[in-house]
């Protein structure tokens, strides 16, 4: 089975950092790999109001930012976050569609929790500072992400940038790219659980 990937950009910059980290990354996807790229900024999502315990629940049209978010989403086997690191964590575009995820959890006819399980969740940033250990916040929101929907995390691919064009100096980071997608991609944990606990 071919795989599909959804590269989520969730920067508020066209063709940054993390977007050229995140295209040479799939210049090395398989031949038979779809890639369908989403650029959050041009599909403004609403601002996610929890009503997950006192509303009746729609799926949203598909000519909605929501609609097409979900669609996307569910037709990807590889969900690729592709957000630079800001204030060591995602980005605010990216955030958002990640908390429409709380909402998809309860929309009719998705079960979206069973349906995301076991597929993988990759993380693509870019980072303006020589520690990847700043990163951590930034990985910990998308492994436990992946970890509550027991999907499987292939880690976050870092690269050194800040004014355009500057992770093209990176060559660690240009390097890792060319296998990022050829790693083993293990079932999400939360920190808590001990290696080898069957999932809850």
């Amino acid at each position: 089975m071919s795989r599909r990937f959804l590269f989520v950009l969730g920067s508020a910059r066209e063709a940054g950092n993390t977007e050229l980290l995140a295209r040479e990354a799939a210049a090395h996807l398989p031949g038979d790999s779809e890639q369908h790229w989403i650029r959050l900024a041009d599909h403004a999502l609403p601002d996610f109001v929890d009503l997950r315990h006192d509303s009746d629940h729609v799926r949203p049209s598909p000519d909605t930012p929501a609609g097409l978010l979900l669609d996307a989403t569910l037709a990807a086997t590889d969900i690729v976050i592709a957000s630079p690191l800001y204030w060591y964590s995602v980005s605010s575009l990216t955030k958002r569609y990640l908390d429409h995820w709380s909402a998809w959890l309860r929309t009719p006819g998705v079960d979206f929790k069973a349906t995301m399980a076991g597929r993988t969740l990759w993380g693509i940033a870019a980072l303006a500072d020589d520690e990847p250990s700043v990163a951590d916040p930034y990985a910990g929101t998308l492994n436990n992400s992946a970890a509550y929907l027991r999907m499987r995390f292939g880690g976050v691919l870092l690269g050194n940038g800040s004014a355009p064009g500057d992770v093209r100096e990176d060559a660690d980071a240009l390097a890792r790219a060319k296998t990022f997608f050829a790693q083993d991609a293990p079932l999400a944990r939360f920190p808590y659980e001990a290696v080898g606990t069957a999932p809850r």
